[in-house]
């Protein structure tokens, strides 16, 4: 890493220097209670907001950075008051914030024009509608035009900051772009730079940056053929723009901090089969190896065909506790998106979302964490309901089967009569919506609902427990089962321990336990087989759980594996925390047994290596040889951990020692002493396996 990158990355990183440049909070109802005085529309009110950021940003430059631009206020105004709100929740669905989000743009509409080019393309649109009569139209595209002009005056602002800090760098990119599309690898990262931050000001969250190997590596090529950067610069170039992207992260909105969606694909199929891994994949997984920074969160496509080389690379990265790359098997997963309805070209395009579920760059307006069915409460309902007068294991599964619809169906019920605020600067990088003056909170090509699946290998564990004690073996009547867990296995400490310990477990390569999750899954998917939504969408099943599995488990009474009530469930498709496991091989051969295709709305199986798996470089080939292993055998994705229980107790007790420990937590990896401690519990309680 060269002197100047390790510089900025101790000013904005470790030391926060930039910080003495934010302005105050402004009050959030700033422009709110003026929207509701006047009556405004709700795009209008997101242009206003928009502009309002754009235009009130300060503008800092600082002498020795190339790729410039940081959020001086905090955080966007609110678009309604709190009395708006009420009335708004009273009559719609509102998912999270309200906001677009957990979406790709297709960068390259606006990267690859420049907004002269743009201006000229939305000017064609409002004089086709005007000649339709349709002011609507030509008001929501004459409001694109104008942030456009926003976002061009706070570029030139930079422009003439630059100039007066002396930095003639990012004077001459600023002067280039926006307004036209850049020139050089540098002016394409200050432009998407500019681009991706314009989207936060406009509260829009969980922004990610998709495939940027692939539309990035143009600007890229074409400087090394020309001879204006070598590949040292290049990689000088990208940890820079990595830099860029957390120099504000703290103040991006998320469960916990660091969950703020800045992920990155790289690599993966081409239409025709071919391997889209380039120069500039390598660049950006070295780039992340050598700053050791959440930001971006790297996810690289895989299949049969790639290389042990590659896998090396990124198990390096795994070393350094970084939590990524999340691995994801273009085998599996184009297949199960085709499967799902998805154009073949649009599935081999697949990037994720903030965390993992698989979403479609400038065409998806897909809602991939709509909401999230609980298998072990499926389980749950049919020990308390059915277990007393249930004859056989078959006849009890179809009474889980049953409670996976039933909930299904709530679910999708539950997602109708959705509201969307606008989103108009997004609006102009997705397809269709200049076009037809429609914005993208109104949906896509595709307008797909993805649900999670919590606590898989509770379900699994406590059906095969049922199985074999209670209706083959009959060693545990069905009346005691019920009552040790009414109990929570007070007075049936024996029983607990049978079933915690000595049970069948998913996870241990046993037909047994793994016939069952196969069959779990198989039926999630069949519930929701043929489901539209209210934008005459599908919904996806997934293996996924993000924080459910924390909110799930809270409320969820003991189960038959021998969990207490309140333990928390496994993260994502993951073995259960207590499970008495072989190792890992047997784990990827059980997790690997369902048809994955079936439930590709995203989800990894995720491990948790002990750091010192990692020691030597015959060590890192064995964990890529395990992760090759995983894809090979139609895993759909892969995260692994490296963590040391004994590290992180001591970061708890002195987090002063341990602000920069990275550690994965659900999709998104953060910083470990900044999690609340339920979230840090739940890593530290994690299994530390061992090649």
């Amino acid at each position: 890493m060269r002197k100047r990158i390790q510089e900025l990355r101790k000013f904005f990183v470790y030391d926060k220097a930039h910080h003495l440049y934010r302005q105050k909070p402004f009050d959030p109802m700033l422009l709110a209670a003026e929207f509701q005085r006047n009556n405004i529309p709700d795009t209008d009110r997101a242009v206003i907001r928009l502009k309002y950021m754009l235009d009130n940003e300060k503008t800092i430059v600082f002498e020795n950075e190339k790729i410039a631009l940081m959020r001086t206020i905090p955080s966007p105004p609110e678009l309604f008051t709190e009395e708006e709100m009420k009335r708004i929740k009273s009559s719609f669905r509102i998912h999270e914030r309200g906001e677009v989000c957990n979406i790709n743009v297709d960068y390259s509409m606006l990267l690859d024009k420049g907004f002269n080019a743009k201006r000229k393309e939305i000017n064609e649109h409002i004089r086709r509608f005007q000649i339709h009569n349709d002011p609507a139209s030509v008001h929501y595209l004459k409001q694109l035009i104008s942030i456009l002009d926003s976002v061009e005056a706070l570029a030139d602002r930079y422009r003439r900051a630059a100039e007066k800090a002396g930095n003639r760098t990012v004077a001459e990119s600023f002067s280039h772009i926006s307004a036209n599309p850049p020139a050089t690898f540098l002016q394409a990262l200050q432009m998407l730079r500019l681009l991706h931050f314009t989207m936060w000001c406009g509260n829009n969250y969980h922004n990610t940056l998709g495939r940027f190997d692939q539309y990035m590596y143009k600007y890229l090529k074409r400087d090394l053929d020309n001879g204006l950067l070598d590949y040292d610069d290049a990689l000088e170039l990208v940890e820079e723009f990595f830099l860029s992207l957390n120099r504000d992260s703290y103040l991006y909105p998320g469960m916990q901090q660091g969950d703020n969606g800045q992920s990155m694909v790289l690599g993966g199929l081409n239409e025709d089969g071919s391997d889209s891994y380039n120069m500039l994949s390598e660049i950006c997984l070295k780039a992340s190896l050598e700053l050791k920074l959440i930001d971006p969160k790297i996810n690289l496509r895989v299949s049969k065909n790639t290389p042990l080389d590659r896998y090396i690379l990124g198990t390096q990265l795994t070393r350094q506790g970084l939590g990524f790359p999340q691995y994801s098997n273009d085998d599996v997963v184009i297949d199960g998106l085709i499967r799902l309805g998805y154009d073949r070209k649009d599935a081999c395009n697949y990037v994720v979302a903030a965390c993992w579920e698989f979403i479609i760059p400038g065409r998806g307006m897909d809602i991939p964490n709509i909401d999230a069915l609980s298998f072990p409460k499926a389980v749950e309902e049919a020990v308390f309901t059915d277990l007393m007068h249930t004859r056989s294991y078959e006849e009890f599964f179809s009474y889980v089967k049953d409670n996976i619809k039933k909930q299904a169906d709530e679910i999708c019920e539950n997602t109708k009569n959705l509201y969307i605020f606008p989103a108009p600067f997004i609006s102009l990088m997705m397809e269709g919506c200049v076009e037809n003056a429609r914005d993208i909170s109104l949906g896509c090509r595709y307008n797909n609902y993805g649900i999670h699946g919590t606590g898989i290998s509770t379900a699994v564990d406590s059906l095969a427990a049922i199985k074999k004690y209670v209706l083959e073996t009959g060693e545990i009547s069905p009346e005691t089962m019920i009552m040790a867990l009414k109990n929570n296995f007070k007075g049936y400490e024996q029983i607990r321990n049978k079933l915690r310990y000595h049970a069948p477990k998913f996870g241990n390569d046993d037909d047994y336990a793994d016939s069952i999750a196969v069959s779990l899954l198989d039926s999630f998917a069949e519930s929701l087989k043929n489901k539209k939504n209210e934008r005459n969408g599908i919904f996806r099943p997934g293996t996924g759980s993000a924080m459910y599995y924390i909110w799930h488990s809270q409320n969820t009474p003991a189960t038959p594996d021998g969990r207490d009530r309140g333990e928390e469930f496994a993260a994502n498709y993951s073995p259960s925390l207590f499970a008495r496991l072989k190792g890992p091989v047997s784990i990827i051969k059980s997790y690997t047994k369902p048809d994955l295709r079936k439930v590709i709305n995203g989800g990894p199986l995720t491990l948790e290596l002990h750091d010192t798996v990692f020691r030597t470089p015959e060590a890192v080939e064995k964990v890529a040889m395990l992760v090759k292993s995983f894809i090979d055998m139609n895993g759909h994705q892969l995260q692994l951990n490296a963590v040391n229980r004994d590290t992180l107790l001591d970061a708890q007790k002195h987090p002063e020692k341990y602000r920069n420990l990275i550690v994965r937590v659900w999709g998104w990896s953060g910083y470990f002493v900044e999690l609340s401690k339920e979230y840090q519990d739940h890593i530290i309680k994690r299994t530390e396996l061992i090649l």
